[in-house]
Formats: structure tokens, sequence, C-alpha cells
């Protein structure tokens, strides 16, 4: 059942949308194991099939297994965590197959990083991305397709776009996973309590602002063309919307699936020391395997999140802006024995600029810190924002971190994770020996 990736097994592990596991790589998994010392379970964030994920944890793996070769202690496994999740095709897939460069900067980055390629924003949705969020969100096929329409109309009028509008919230209401991290996101996206064209805009400024082309000048010829500019800011509120929902399938799935698989663990392989690493989305499934612990038994020794889409308040106890509550993983620090790091970049587009617009609403209160935006702020944007938190910036490998048990780590990675094309900036530059020496320092801290 085992593969291997840069001379260490690797495993693996399979979930579907509710958590429930492929037994067959599970049972394999805990089967295989009775030699190890140390596991290094990896969760992707969005994704479109099994062979990209695998891509990445070929590439992380590779980097990682040439620095545990070059300082080995124990016998070290792999697992790679599998669940779905979509990424819209419209977008640039990571190319995860290049050799990580030595040194800052280098490594391997989003496809086209670098090369001066260039976003260019079309309102319709290309058959692809609507074949797949048909198939990811079956109970919202109508709303899909009148939204996916509507989006092709060549000359659209307000009622369009306030027809669109009520797309989205049919969406919402019919996709219904969204679940936020405590810090008081409402049952759906917030954006949809707004007027129409005001979260448009929001949208529409956030991908210009991310370096993408707007075809059609700007809009200075009339009403229809700013119709047309804000198709494209529709587009991108759908988009945002069914990442809201992916959002909330990687905590189920966190939850529900790998954080029993994990409490197994500790009972079937006392000993075996386990080691979390998400990107991403799948940042959030590690951090919600947490919560789905068996109360009292934990093998997790150290959690890595790298660019985690979910709020930068979840492990906050209490909230900095709400003393009365926790963060939904305020609670949940103490399962880690061990350091907590969060890695995150101020060129991460797909976090930075487009994660907190689906939770904005224009009337929320701002008296958390900076603005509203700050409020609903992510984990890859600007670290984990607990007040004791500490904060370095990204060393080369073989540097010393101040990692703690007692207190989250932020690492700033902005000098080498820095390298994407729009929309997503440098949401999947992860795989470089720096980033990977932050998990492998972290694990025998």
């Amino acid at each position: 059942m085992t593969d291997s990736i840069a001379g260490s097994p690797f495993w693996d592990v399979t979930f579907d949308k509710d958590g429930d596991p492929d037994t067959r790589t599970t049972d394999a998994l805990l089967a295989e194991t009775g030699n190890l010392t140390d596991l290094y379970v990896f969760s992707h964030g969005w994704n479109n099939e099994h062979r990209t994920a695998r891509r990445l944890y070929d590439a992380f793996f590779g980097e990682l297994g040439r620095q545990l070769t070059a300082d080995p202690r124990g016998t070290a496994g792999l697992a790679g965590v599998y669940w779905p999740s979509k990424l819209w095709s419209d977008e640039p897939i990571p190319d995860f197959t290049a050799a990580a460069a030595p040194g800052g900067g280098g490594g391997v980055a989003a496809a086209g990083a670098g090369s001066g390629d260039t976003f260019v924003s079309e309102p319709a949705l290309d058959e692809k991305t609507l074949a797949d969020l048909l198939d990811t969100f079956p109970d919202a096929k109508v709303p899909i397709e009148r939204m996916a329409a509507l989006l092709k109309e060549r000359e659209p009028t307000q009622q369009t776009l306030d027809d669109f509008f009520a797309g989205l919230a049919e969406f919402s209401a019919r996709s219904g996973a969204g679940e936020d991290d405590g810090e008081g996101a409402p049952a759906r996206p917030g954006m949809l309590a707004d007027p129409p064209n005001p979260v448009y805009e929001r949208y529409l400024a956030a991908l210009t602002g991310s370096g993408a082309v707007i075809p059609g000048g700007d809009g200075a010829a009339g009403i229809g063309d700013r119709l047309k500019k804000l198709l494209h800011g529709a587009k991108e509120a759908l988009r945002g919307a069914t990442y809201w929902e992916m959002k909330g399938r990687a905590g189920v799935v966190g939850r529900k699936g790998l954080g029993p698989l994990l409490g197994r663990i500790a009972t079937q392989r006392p000993g075996l020391r386990v080691h979390l690493i998400g990107h991403s989305f799948g940042a959030r499934l590690v951090s919600y395997a947490l919560d789905g612990l068996p109360s009292g038994v934990s093998p997790v020794k150290s959690v890595t999140l790298l660019q985690g889409a979910f709020s930068h308040f979840a492990f906050c106890s209490p909230l900095p802006f709400d003393a009365g509550r926790d963060g939904a993983l305020g609670k949940r620090r103490q399962r880690v024995d061990g350091p907590l790091t969060v890695c995150f970049s101020s060129h991460d587009s797909a976090v930075g600029r487009f994660y907190p617009l689906a939770s904005l609403a224009a009337g929320d209160a701002t008296s958390a810190a900076r603005d509203a935006l700050y409020r609903w702020g992510g984990m890859g944007a600007d670290g984990a924002q607990n007040p004791d938190a500490a904060l370095d910036g990204i060393k080369a490998a073989g540097a010393t971190y101040r990692f703690s048990k007692t207190r989250i780590l932020n690492v700033d990675c902005s000098a080498v994770v820095r390298n994407g094309t729009a929309p997503s900036g440098a949401h999947s530059d992860i795989v470089h020996p720096e980033v990977t020496w932050i998990v492998l320092a972290g694990s025998r801290s």
C-alpha cells in the first residue's frame, strides 16, 4: 500500500466531503507505520484532481526529505491527505515539478510566476469551471446554471446584476457548508447583506489590485461599460461564495475525518510523533483536526500552517474584540505538544485581497482593530492575531526559530513566498528549502 518520496515511505489518506474515510487508505497507514518515530501529515488546499495534490506532495516532501536525509533522527514517514476541493479552472495550476533553487527567492512558484504572464479576466464561466461547480455543489444546480447564463450576457443591465445577486443568495442557501472560525461570521456570506453593486465593486477592485487585466478600458464611455465591468466583479463574488463553502468543508473533514484518525494513531501507535502541515484550506483542515481529536488523546507534536485560508482569530482566547468569546480553536492549542507555526506572506492575494470579502458587509463594526477587512482577515495574510504570538522573519535552512509550546510563532515569509500570477498571487509559492526547514525544525524543537 505504501509509496515513497525522497526515500521515505508515503501513504495516501483519503476522505470524502463529510469526513468519512476511505478505510483502505487509513487502515494501511495504521497497519504499516509500526517502525516509525515521526509521521509528517500534509493536507492540500483547493485542487482539481489527485495528480495536482500529488505533485505538491512530491515537491514539498521531496525537499523536506533531502533535509531529513542530511540530518536523520529516528525513522520518518510521510502522508498526504486527499479531500474533495475545487480550484476554478481559470486560475493558474501551481507548477510543483520544478526543482527548488537554493537560497532565498528560488523554489517552486505558481505557474507563470515571474514570467510576466498576465491574467485577463473574462466574465463568462468556462465549461470546465461550470462542470466542476455542478459536480461539487449538486444541490445548487439551479442557481449555478442561472448565474452562468447571466455571466454570458454581452449587454448586461442592472436587472442582470440584481438577478445574479439573487442567484448568489440561493446558491449559499442550498450549498450550506459555510461556517465561521469563532470571529462572528454570519451563517451565510456577509456580503449578501449589502446591495449588489457595492459587493461587485469591492471584488472588482480586488481583481484589478491583484494585477488582473479587465478588458474594455476604464469604463468612461458610459453606464453600459460600467455594468460590463461589474459583471467581472459578480463572477468574483461567485468565486468567493464557492470558496466560502469550501472553507467550511475543510473544517468538516478535519474535525470528522482526520481528527478521529489521529485519535486512532495515538491509541494504536503510541509513541509515534505526528506533525501536521496544511496549505490554504488544508491549513484549516489540519487545525480543525485538533478539534476532532478524542478528549485527552493527542499524538500531535507540531503544526505548521502555510498560507492558511481561515480566520487569523481562530486560535485566540479570548477574541481581541470580544473578551467574552474565544476563537473556534481557542482552547485547542493545548492539543499540540510542541510548536504551532503560522507562515504568511504579504504577496498572497488570495488570502490578503479576496478572502475577507465574502464575510464583509459594509455595516460591519470595525472596533476590532484596523478596519473591517482586518475583522475578516486570514492567517496567510498576516499570521495568527493572538496577542502573545511571537514574530520571526523567514531564515535560511539550518537557522534557529523561536518555537514554543505555549504560544504561536508567526513567520513572515514574504521575502521567499513572493511569486505568482493574478488573481492568487504567491498563495501557492510554498515549495522552498527555507519553508520546509520551518516544518522540520519545528518538528524537532
